[in-house]
């Protein structure tokens, strides 16, 4: 497996990148698939707000969008991440941006698996495994 983290005109850089990879790493393996390559690209709202247009035709701001290039159970793909959204979610849910910039990683990643949140029964599912990874990461012995 190979993770690599790309930073798209953004400050901000991830803290504990092993830790993290190797983390993601571990949920793809739990859900059962093969863990491929995966690319993260942090960048700002402006970029995330133009890829949503483009790829997806939404039009509005959101915190992490998944390209998905996974094959017979191998998990590869692209995770794009806005900083800015992200910070402003870590304020409004008082998490702590490093808490909220894995909490969407591991969305992307779970994306990637195969989980959806399009309607509240998915959403409700996909969200409780993210916090169950979330909370698994934080109580990891170091």
């Amino acid at each position: 497996m190979s993770v690599n983290v790309y930073y798209d005109q953004i400050k901000y850089r991830i803290r504990k990148t092993g830790e993290i990879k190797r983390f993601l790493e571990k949920v793809i393996r739990d859900e059962k698939k093969i863990p491929g390559d995966l690319v993260f690209i942090l960048t700002n709202d402006e970029k995330m707000l133009e890829i949503n247009r483009k790829f997806l035709k939404h039009y509005y701001h959101t915190d992490v969008i998944s390209f998905d290039y996974s094959a017979e159970g191998e998990i590869n793909g692209e995770i794009y991440l806005s900083v800015d959204t992200i910070r402003k979610n870590a304020l409004k849910y008082k998490s702590g941006i490093s808490e909220e910039l894995l909490r969407v990683m591991i969305h992307g990643v779970l994306h990637l698996c195969g989980y959806n949140d399009g309607n509240k029964d998915d959403r409700d599912k996909m969200f409780a495994r993210q916090e169950e990874k979330v909370s698994e990461f934080e109580n990891r012995s170091e």
